[in-house]
């Protein structure tokens, strides 16, 4: 009997899985989003994990059959999944690609290459336009773009069952609202800070969407890739501006901490003001959307007040 109750139990719950739609995420932050819009009627599937740097991600063998099963698969674009034209190469044409990053419209950033080594690594910034400038793939900084990309899920989801259109469409004005709430939070939280200390020293270039939305000026220590090393003229410039301006804390990310922080913080007497998120999500504190921008918002505002 009890055999029995056990195979009814994984046959509805196999059941329940073929009956949702498998959505395959290159990005953590997206997979919230496709999670919060998409609710019991999507399954998941992070293909990269939380804490992986994605500048520096390749997907495994597996990983490309995980995509290749999906029928949504969502990417950030704007040359942030230096890995994408290759894995979409692979797939083929079963599952549909969404490139949430192409709804938004980018800061534009002048990629100095004489300024940081590369140490040999493929990666892509996105394709200069006419001034040679590229896009900065991190929009996920701005509360306005992952409005933006929320809606474009919601009509991804759409396309691909429209049986359950209600659902998603109630799904995702609830997380507009819940986006609604953390935007008006975060604005009460920076307020808290005189812009003559909204000065942002980072690991690398990938707050340039919160600077620009919260009025910060900021100071990356690499470009908008983990990929870029900076060079020893850059840091010694870095170092300068930190001293003159009297910069009290820099930030170190989840995924990288450079040994140059160290050498900054030793040659300027700032403090390291704690980590944030920059590339993605986190395991714990920071293991949603919603509580990594609370976590980088509080964590700034602390340590700069």
């Amino acid at each position: 009997m009890k055999l029995a109750i056990i195979a009814f139990l994984a046959g509805a719950v196999a059941l329940q899985a073929a009956d949702t739609v498998p959505v395959a995420s290159l990005s953590t932050v997206l997979s919230d989003i496709a999670t919060n819009v998409g609710g019991d009627k999507v399954t998941v599937t992070s293909i990269v994990k939380p804490g992986i740097d994605p500048h520096e991600f390749e997907p495994s063998p597996g990983d490309v059959k995980a995509i290749s099963q999906a029928r949504l698969v969502l990417a950030a674009g704007l040359g942030f999944e230096s890995f994408l034209s290759k894995v979409k190469t692979a797939v083929g044409s079963g599952p549909t690609f969404v490139i949430v990053g192409e709804a938004i419209t980018p800061i534009m950033t002048t990629e100095e290459e004489e300024d940081h080594d590369h140490e040999g690594h493929a990666h892509e910034h996105g394709t200069p336009n006419a001034d040679g400038k590229v896009p900065d793939p991190h929009w996920w900084h701005s509360i306005e773009n992952v409005k933006i990309a929320t809606r474009v899920i919601r009509d991804a989801l759409i396309k691909i069952d429209p049986a359950n259109t209600a659902t998603y469409q109630a799904n995702a004005k609830a997380y507009l609202a819940k986006l609604n709430d953390l935007a008006k939070w975060t604005k009460v939280e920076i307020a808290k800070l005189p812009k003559s200390k909204r000065i942002l020293v980072t690991s690398h270039d990938a707050l340039g969407y919160f600077a620009r939305d919260y009025s910060f000026e900021i100071f990356p220590v690499q470009g908008i890739s983990t990929s870029d090393q900076p060079s020893s003229q850059k840091v010694q410039l870095l170092i300068k501006e930190i001293k003159d301006k009297g910069v009290k804390a820099i930030f170190a990310e989840n995924i990288e901490n450079p040994k140059v922080l160290s050498e900054i913080t030793r040659e300027t007497g700032a403090k390291l003001g704690g980590t944030i998120y920059a590339d993605g999500l986190g395991d714990k504190e920071a293991n949603t959307y919603d509580s990594m921008i609370r976590h980088n918002v509080t964590t700034i505002v602390e340590a700069l007040q």
